[in-house]
């Protein structure tokens, strides 16, 4: 896995995370995952169901292994609001010799995915720099 680097992105909905992500994966030519796409149909629509958060999760982990396989740069934009949500990637990482980095993102900006703010609030609650 000579060529093949993980890098995480954290920060809370809204902000900025998504954006980063794209940015890095054009120009570093990356393959770019977030939970969130597991949600999204054929046609781009967001359908959000919080009984398959843990299913999409496990697909974004999936396809961050299958790329790091084939040694490409991936980038993963989740919240990784706790230490726990990121240590599979991290393990995956050292176990395969495979360079990582976190970025962290705290801009304000409005969610994408209409979060309500009471659920951010939670998040910023549970937070762990």
């Amino acid at each position: 896995m000579s060529n093949a680097k993980l890098i995480l992105i954290r920060g809370l909905p809204g902000s900025g995370k998504t954006t980063l992500a794209k940015q890095l994966a054009y120009c570093l030519n990356a393959k770019h995952f977030e939970a969130d796409m597991y949600f999204e149909n054929a046609q781009g629509d967001y359908l959000f169901d919080h009984n398959k958060l843990g299913d999409a999760h496990d697909w974004c982990f999936c396809q961050t292994k299958k790329w790091l396989k084939r040694s490409h740069i991936v980038i993963v934009s989740n919240t990784f609001v706790r230490h726990w949500e990121m240590k599979r990637y991290l393990q995956y990482c050292k176990k395969h010799h495979v360079e990582f980095e976190i970025k962290v993102c705290g801009g304000t900006f409005t969610s994408i995915h209409n979060v309500p703010s009471e659920v951010i609030e939670k998040m910023r609650e549970k937070w762990q720099p």
